[in-house]
């Protein structure tokens, strides 16, 4: 059953998230999405961008891919950049590929998405920022 986090577990599971799958990554970066993937890389963390828009592209020294599954390396956190009904989708899609994390940005909130990753074992994050997260 999903319960929100509390701020110790935000920041826990952000300690323990090394790669990060951004779904619906921009190369503009007039976008949110495009900040927050500056900032992760900034702080260490692996983003891997997913977009179909801009697939075997590079955004910021990482190939962009158009779906998770295509991802070949293992992800601990997807963040979803797409809007509130899309993340059901991205979420089973998390759960496919074994992601531990399932986080949806400020803005999406999937009650029925974040039931079924909590029942397949992902921690889940609804409508927060990790670039918010991090900088408190």
């Amino acid at each position: 059953m999903y319960q929100e986090p509390n701020s110790a577990q935000i920041l826990e599971i952000l300690r323990n998230a090394h790669t990060i799958a951004m779904v619906g990554a921009s190369d503009n970066p007039d976008r949110p999405s495009n900040l927050v993937m500056r900032f992760l890389q900034q702080r260490g963390y692996r983003v891997i961008p997913v977009n179909p828009a801009l697939s075997g592209q590079t955004l910021m020294g990482e190939k962009v891919y158009s779906e998770l599954k295509e991802i070949p390396d293992s992800v601990d956190m997807v963040e979803i950049f797409r809007n509130s009904e899309a993340a059901g989708k991205i979420a089973d899609e998390a759960i496919a590929i074994k992601a531990n994390v399932v986080w949806m940005q400020l803005g999406v909130i999937n009650e029925a998405a974040a039931e079924r990753a909590a029942a397949a074992g992902l921690k889940v994050v609804m409508n927060r920022c990790p670039h918010i997260e991090l900088t408190r």
